[in-house]
């Protein structure tokens, strides 16, 4: 005889009562327990992440030359190890008040560009009263000497072999021992460092500060995105475009834009895990609660409003669960594209002011439009 292993109809009718009175009298959520493991899972996180970018750390043998004056301070070339091989060049603005421990604000370039095209924005910042410095990230500018073709090169390099990681994740291991060198200087206030970039700098601010805590503020301009919902939403051309640079040749060959199956496995190699546990959504939240600004575009192909919103969202409640809703920020540029406005520039220094310098040093400007990620 057989015999059915499915329930009498009556069944459910005489357990949902039941089975109603366990969920009403199933004790609540302990908060404590959810902090803790959130905490457990930013560790993870964190760990995972400086996994891969990891090197055997050096002695830093730093060199300093003064390079001449330019208005509001003083201007030097320096170089410090990043590990045995490279060397990374920067560019330091000390203020015109040398005197004491100053605030700093690092700043990260874009694809494409160098440490010495930031040039405007550090006078800017040296003009309120902060060290600023900004360095070359991996095959650009004096660290590319025959042009951007050796970026082409090493992108293709970690693709095949998974070695190095040009794009993005080794100016982030160079940013952590720049705040070495920083935290070395006699002039520097190790305990108010700040980071802006734009674009794929953008992209090395969040993560960095995401995983060094030394990292006391943080503005990320048009590079907060999420990769995986670019792959997910057929939303990924343009940033194929940034990372080739126009260039034809193998790196398209291998980024043809009618396979999105070559372009995640490539980000899967060269940049593992930025469109999974290393994306902005999961990211952004390990900065809370020190202060974070986000500026983005609403016409912006290479970051779609979506994905930014997304992102956004994700950093807003870590920011209302740390209680600290008001060191969050996102600035979005109306009619804009992949560009950062003069005024936002000034919204970002001023948001470095009014949480790196004494209330009687800030010049804030009230004018400016943020919203609040909804």
């Amino acid at each position: 005889m057989n015999v059915s292993r499915k329930s009498p109809i009556w069944m459910p009718v005489l357990f949902a009562p039941l089975l109603a009175m366990k969920i009403l009298s199933s004790p609540a959520e302990d908060p404590g327990k959810k902090a803790q493991l959130q905490q457990k899972q930013r560790a993870e996180s964190t760990a995972a992440f400086l996994k891969i970018i990891d090197r055997a750390r050096v002695p830093l043998a730093p060199k300093l030359t003064e390079v001449g004056g330019i208005d509001g301070g003083k201007q030097f070339h320096f170089s410090f190890s990043s590990d045995s091989e490279n060397r990374v060049p920067g560019i330091l603005i000390e203020p015109a008040d040398a005197a004491g421990k100053h605030p700093v604000v690092i700043v990260l370039h874009g694809t494409g560009s160098s440490k010495e095209r930031q040039l405007p924005l550090r006078k800017e910042l040296a003009g309120r009263g902060f060290l600023s410095v900004a360095i070359d990230a991996p095959y650009h500018g004096e660290r590319a000497p025959r042009g951007r073709s050796q970026y082409v090169q090493a992108l293709l390099r970690a693709y095949m072999t998974r070695g190095e990681h040009p794009f993005v994740y080794d100016t982030v291991w160079d940013a952590m021992r720049l705040v070495d060198y920083l935290a070395s200087r006699s002039d520097v206030d190790a305990s108010k460092i700040g980071l802006i970039g734009f674009s794929k700098g953008g992209i090395e601010t969040y993560l960095t500060a995401a995983v060094d805590p030394r990292i006391a503020v943080a503005v990320s301009c048009i590079g907060a995105q999420s990769f995986r919902w670019s792959l997910e939403h057929n939303a990924w051309q343009a940033l194929v475009d940034t990372i080739k640079g126009g260039l034809d040749g193998q790196l398209s060959a291998v980024l043809h834009d009618s396979d999105p199956d070559l372009v995640r496995s490539f980000l899967d190699r060269v940049v593992p895990g930025i469109d999974d546990q290393f994306d902005a959504p999961a990211m952004l939240p390990l900065i809370a609660p020190r202060p974070l600004m986000l500026i983005n575009s609403d016409s912006d192909p290479l970051t779609p409003l979506a994905s930014v919103m997304e992102c956004a969202n994700a950093a807003k409640k870590a920011y209302a669960q740390s209680h600290a809703e008001d060191r969050f920020l996102l600035r979005i540029q109306e009619k804009t594209g992949h560009t950062v406005s003069a005024a936002s520039r000034r919204a970002a220094i001023d948001w470095f002011a009014r949480w790196l310098t004494p209330a009687e040093r800030r010049v804030t400007n009230d004018k400016w439009r943020v919203t609040s990620g909804e």
